[in-house]
């Protein structure tokens, strides 16, 4: 079957709409396209989409709908009108949101006849239609083979499970990972910038040793699964020992020590209950917590 034969409709065209509009246009899908400011539209119908006067119009243009708007609000809004019939079509929606409002959202979609995929998208527009771009799916696995081969025009699509919050839960997970590893990165610029060393000339040393912890994280995980941290490399009780050396180096320079004097309370609580032999990843004991606990 030639897939690129398969109509594909867009709704919600910002820089991120457009792009993946762009790449089901280029990978020679016929494209439908819907967005309240039509002018967003222009370049798109140049290059051979077909502007939908209303949304009702556009998910009649095909069985396969990406949404990409606000947020799961404007979802709702554009698609609880009377007229917007979601029988017999599949959503894939891939507005930023969270992963309760995913699940109620998938609900909501399917008492209406719709099929529904909830989606994150883990890059920027330039990347859209190439491997780099990496879409994150889930739902019902039958509804993402489905679309798969369509899905593929937008990068490197990956079905997650059929619990439609988990796109987004990875999504968050992603975030955190990626701000703490720039957090880290900026506390080190600080400290070396006192001493007249240049962001650049410190940037390769850091991408050393974020490459190097992020080998550790298979191990750690296997710890984390199976409840069990022994000390094989360090313990926990000589980790905080070093976070103490990192908050009183920050405060003789004069840099924010903010960031580790949270990690540190994080691990003497950790050691308070007992647990300062162990591993560094007994830690996720702490982070499983709600705030304030």
């Amino acid at each position: 079957m030639n897939t690129t034969d398969t109509p594909v409709t867009v709704i919600g065209l910002g820089l991120m709409g457009q792009a993946l509009a762009g790449a089901f246009l280029k990978a020679g899908h016929p494209t439908t396209v819907w967005n309240r400011t039509t002018s967003k539209a222009d370049a798109l119908v140049a290059g051979g989409a077909r502007l939908a006067p209303t949304v009702g119009d556009a998910l009649e243009a095909g069985s396969l709908t990406i949404i990409c708007v606000t947020d799961y609000q404007a979802v709702r809004e554009l698609f609880g009108a009377s007229d917007v019939a979601l029988d017999g079509t599949t959503l894939v929606n891939l507005t930023s949101g969270d992963s309760a409002q995913a699940r109620e959202t998938a609900r909501w979609a399917e008492q209406r006849g719709a099929r529904y995929l909830d989606g994150a998208i883990m890059a920027v527009p330039p990347a859209i239609g190439t491997a780099e771009a990496v879409i994150l799916l889930s739902g019902s696995e039958a509804d993402f083979e489905a679309h798969k081969p369509t899905l593929d025009a937008l990068g490197t699509v990956t079905y997650l499970g059929a619990d439609h919050g988990l796109a987004s839960l990875y999504d968050v997970a992603g975030l955190a990972m990626m701000w703490s590893v720039l957090n880290a990165w900026l506390q080190g610029t600080a400290l070396l910038r006192t001493a007249g060393v240049d962001a650049a000339t410190y940037a390769p040393f850091a991408q050393r040793i974020a490459a190097g912890v992020a080998e550790w994280l298979p191990g750690y995980a296997r710890q984390i699964d199976s409840g069990s941290f022994p000390a094989e490399v360090s313990a926990l009780e000589t980790d905080a020992r070093a976070m103490a050396h990192l908050i009183e180096e920050s405060e003789a320079v004069g840099v924010n020590a903010e960031l580790p004097k949270l990690i540190k309370a994080m691990a003497d609580r950790s050691i308070a209950a007992g647990h300062g032999g162990e591993q560094y990843p007994v830690l996720i004991e702490e982070f499983g917590k709600p705030s304030g606990d």
